[in-house]
């Protein structure tokens, strides 16, 4: 089976993240929200959006 290195690449990161921490969500969580307030300029906000309507068969 052929592996994206990209995908493996951010696979294994997230593993050290994740063991850096015991991997406690709690603290992966508090983790990347101070990465967040440390880089507000790299965000990205957009407004909500209603879900498109569905027809419904008859």
């Amino acid at each position: 089976m052929w592996k994206d290195p990209i995908v493996e690449e951010v696979r294994a990161e997230r593993r050290r993240h994740a063991k850096e921490f015991d991997f406690d969500l709690v603290r992966i969580f508090e983790s990347l929200k101070s990465r967040e307030r440390q880089h507000p300029d790299r965000l990205v906000s957009r407004p909500p959006r209603r879900p498109a309507a569905t027809k419904k068969s008859a």
